[in-house]
C-alpha cells in the first residue's frame, strides 16, 4: 500500500538578537533560496515572508521527513549564504530554536495568506506578541526564559 498524506507546518525563527538585519533589498534572495533548500529535501514551499527580524514559512511536509533537521539545514546553508556572500552590513546568525505549527488541509489559503502579508500584519501586532499569541493558540506550555532572546 502507498503513503498519503496531509502534513502542512509553518516555522518560524529569528535573527539572533532579534535584529533587523534581513533588508528588503535582498530577501527575495533569502525566500528563493530557502524555498530552494526545502524544495531539494523533497518538500513542498507553500510560503515564505518575513521581516527584518524573524521569518516563517510553509511547508507540505512529507512523513518522511525529519522537521528539525530541515529547519538546521535551512537555517545553516542560509546563515552561510547571508555571510559568504555580504548581504548584511553586520554577521548574521540566526536564534537557536524556532516555533513550528501544524495545520489542517482546510486552513492552506488563511496561513498562505497569513505569511504572505506579513509586512502589514506586523503594523499591528509586535512579533513577540505574536509568537506568543501562537503558542497559546497552539495550546504549547513554554517558560519565557526559554523564548527567544526578545530586544526590547
Amino acid at each position: 500500500m502507498s503513503t498519503f498524506s496531509q502534513i502542512y507546518i509553518q516555522v518560524v525563527f529569528a535573527v539572533k538578537h532579534r535584529e533587523a538585519l534581513i533588508a528588503y533589498s535582498w530577501e527575495e534572495r533569502l525566500y528563493q533560496y530557502i524555498t530552494g533548500i526545502v524544495q531539494n529535501n523533497g518538500q513542498k514551499m507553500l510560503a515564505i515572508n518575513g521581516m527584518p527580524d524573524h521569518l516563517h514559512f510553509f511547508i507540505g511536509m512529507k512523513p518522511s521527513c525529519c522537521l528539525s533537521d530541515l529547519v538546521r539545514e535551512v537555517k545553516k546553508a542560509s546563515n552561510k549564504m547571508i555571510n559568504e556572500n555580504k548581504l548584511s552590513k553586520f554577521k548574521f546568525n540566526w536564534q537557536e530554536g524556532y516555533g513550528a505549527f501544524s495545520y489542517s488541509h482546510s486552513h492552506i489559503d488563511n496561513v498562505v495568506k497569513y505569511v504572505m502579508n506579513q509586512k502589514e500584519h506586523h503594523k499591528k501586532i509586535s512579533f513577540k506578541d505574536e509568537y506568543i499569541d501562537f503558542l497559546k493558540k497552539f495550546e504549547i506550555e513554554y517558560d519565557e526564559k526559554y523564548l527567544f532572546d526578545w530586544v526590547n
